[in-house]
């Protein structure tokens, strides 16, 4: 492989454009996530956080009546730009325009570029909106309903006609149908109703095997600022309070070429429950309620069916089950056997101190986990100190405290086990150009957080020890470094590695933005984790576990024509040693995209070539609205997808996607019943909003 080559050709496509550089007219949120991510792995969800962007997109956020947590769910603004902004209101009174930003210190114009399509400015009081609710919800313009279908083009094995009896197939068919109203404002009220069938899944209607059209429903009603009632949510939810060591809403960013703001959490408190994962969440209902001056307790109860294999336990003649399954498929006989098979409770509580102008916020946590039936891990090692049995409980304590630039904050929480898990960090801004943050993180190997999604490498808050130093500086205007370095251990075996085990990864990143709508930006990340080698199927021996080291490299332009054409050239390539075998992978990509007023056009080419998974790389693709794609490129192969989006009147838009892989090393894509004969794929989505 000729790495710089590589470079050569990706940046040679895009020249022909790039002396006419020019502002696009409109915020690119995926653009957006993009950068705030920028790893080459497929840990990441970025569909919450989307979906809060394109909210406050559609109600931007009041600089005149908001706080610092919300301003922080952002991930734009510095601890130091943060405190700027409210001195600068508590000294001078509200802001007259969002131009005024301009004036207040550290808030430097690419600041105020990125966060201006996420806030506005108007005056409060007076001017309130105090029509009833039904008339606010009738004249909200910002409510949709959307409907969506996927599928693939070429036949599965799942679909194609049994050759026996014994063989399993999907009892519904190949597409994929999503429904999905809101309407909603920003601190007022949001009324939402999502359905979705997945490929695979029946779409029918017969109330005695439980099917109800679809096969996943999820609807939330919210009501905020009613009185002393904060927030009232009643249907599906989400919570986020202290560092999401015990609830955490979903959406954290965590490892990233953003390396300052995404290390704390902000006290969100409750969020509706938008997407179609369908695990990790609430179902019920929660409220916030002011109690006092400054004092605030959030309430919460949920009842959700969990789907599980149930199994019967001979001795103790009743049954039990091993896990949870979280995939949300129900797909096969065998799927559908473990629909909804446990009943899943979960109730608590979170009191809150937080005064307006204290640098000081203390809050405490506990929640009750219960199951209708009785959990018993398989008889593995590395299950010896996992949850067990029917109930779980958790309490904890999270606060934090800002001093000058210096932003401190920390939480701690035991479970019924005993086991603690604690997470303290700090962000401090030296001077305007250098921040840096730090974090230190504990989860025994027996503290059991069902809902947490502290900071940390593993997707679990358990088993895992680190440290994490992240650092920012801005040399000149147009040129930024960011990098961090993390550090972690497991004190006890896990699923894949059959011995105590370390790793680190770092991260450094060198950005050149000559526009506001222009960006270059090198990238260069190393992973070193322990893992198992591979036995020989004779062997019983248990074999020790091995240092494994990855490497990704990222050379990234962005840059627009004109006002109606713009370019995006990248080129990835990363390297894996293990056991004495070096693999190596790579991509290289074109976009195109264009903006022809009542027309949108996303276009891109790309090849790959991977000798193993462990070099996938993984690619952000422009996609459907309220979709977020992010393929893994592994094999050899050539992608290429087009997606066209329509508005022929105000209130209605359409967009249709093609996307085609076709591979050339293999004759047979996919396992299981997820086969397809052949080397090509091919995805076909619609998409269809209307505007009331």
């Amino acid at each position: 492989m000729k790495p710089f080559l590589l470079i050569i050709l990706a940046l040679g496509i895009s020249s022909l454009a790039f002396a006419q550089l020019n502002q696009q007219k409109d915020i690119d949120i995926e653009r957006f996530i993009e950068e705030v991510f920028a790893v080459q792995n497929g840990d990441v969800s970025a569909e919450e956080l989307y979906e809060t962007l394109l909210l406050f997109y559609s109600n931007p956020i009041n600089l005149n009546n908001t706080n610092k947590d919300e301003l922080r769910s952002l991930f734009i603004l510095s601890e130091l730009q943060i405190n700027n902004l409210v001195s600068y209101i508590e000294e001078n009174g509200n802001l007259l325009s969002i131009y005024e930003l301009q004036a207040i210190p550290d808030f430097d114009l690419n600041t105020i570029y990125r966060l201006t399509p996420f806030v506005t400015v108007k005056e409060t009081g007076l001017n309130r909106d105090n029509r009833g609710f039904i008339e606010r919800v009738l004249s909200e313009p910002n409510n949709y309903l959307l409907l969506r279908y996927e599928t693939v083009l070429e036949d599965k094995k799942g679909y194609l006609p049994k050759q026996d009896s014994s063989d399993s197939r999907y009892v519904g068919n190949k597409g994929k149908y999503y429904t999905r109203f809101r309407v909603s404002h920003i601190n007022d009220f949001s009324i939402g109703f999502t359905e979705e069938k997945d490929a695979g899944e029946q779409l029918a209607w017969n109330p005695k095997t439980k099917n109800f059209g679809a096969d996943f429903y999820s609807g939330h009603i919210q009501l905020q600022n009613q009185g002393r009632f904060k927030n009232i949510v009643i249907g599906d939810y989400q919570i986020q309070y202290g560092q999401s060591l015990l609830i955490g809403a979903g959406f954290n960013v965590g490892k990233g070429a953003e390396t300052i703001t995404t290390v704390r959490r902000s006290n969100l408190g409750i969020r509706p429950y938008t997407s179609v994962i369908e695990t990790n969440f609430f179902r019920g209902g929660a409220a916030t309620v002011s109690i006092a001056q400054n004092l605030e307790f959030t309430g919460f109860y949920s009842r959700l069916n969990q789907d599980a294999a149930l199994k019967a336990d001979t001795l103790e003649r009743e049954n039990f089950i091993t896990s949870i399954q979280q995939s949300g498929f129900h797909r096969t006989d065998a799927e559908l056997n473990a629909k909804d098979k446990v009943v899943e409770s979960n109730y608590g509580g979170t009191l809150l101190y937080q005064p307006s102008k204290h640098p000081l916020t203390l809050g405490s946590t506990f929640i009750i986990n219960e199951f209708s039936t009785r959990l018993i891990r398989a008889e593995r090692v590395y299950n010896n100190f996992e949850f067990k049995g029917t109930s779980n409980y958790n309490i904890g304590l999270f606060g934090d405290y800002n001093w000058q630039n210096i932003s401190l904050f920390a939480e701690g929480a035991m479970s019924k086990s005993g086991g603690f898990g604690g997470v303290i960090g700090a962000i401090i801004n030296l001077n305007s150009r250098l921040e840096t943050s730090m974090v230190l993180r504990n989860y025994d190997k027996d503290f059991h957080s069902l809902y947490g999604n502290a900071f940390g490498e593993s997707t679990r808050n358990i088993n895992e020890q680190g440290w994490y130093w992240g650092m920012k500086y801005k040399p000149f205007r147009k040129v930024e470094f960011t990098g961090y370095f993390d550090s972690f251990r497991h004190q006890w075996l896990t699923s894949s590695i059959n011995a105590p085990s370390t790793g680190f990864e770092y991260l450094g990143r060198v950005s050149y933005r000559p526009t506001r709508n222009t960006l270059l930006f090198f990238q260069f990340r190393e992973q070193a984790k322990d893992d198992n080698p591979s036995a020989n199927d004779q062997e019983e021996v248990i074999r020790f576990p091995l240092l494994g080291k990855k490497r990704n490299y990222t050379v990234n332009l962005d840059f627009p024509a004109n006002d109606w054409l713009s370019f995006k050239s990248r080129v990835q390539w990363s390297s894996y040693d293990f056991n004495n075998k070096l693999t190596e992978g790579f991509a290289i990509w074109q976009d195109m995209n264009l903006d022809f007023g009542k027309f949108r056009i996303s276009g891109r080419y790309s090849i790959f070539g991977t000798d193993d998974f462990n070099n996938a790389q993984y690619a952000y693709e422009r996609d459907l609205l309220y979709a977020f794609s992010v393929p893994a490129y592994s094999g050899t192969a050539s992608r290429h997808y087009v997606l066209i989006q329509y508005r022929p009147i105000k209130r209605i838009t359409f967009w249709i996607k093609y996307a085609q892989t076709n591979y050339r090393d293999r004759d047979t894509i996919g396992t299981g019943l997820e086969q397809i004969e052949g080397n090509k794929r091919t995805d076909f989505k619609f998409q269809l909003r209307i505007n009331f």
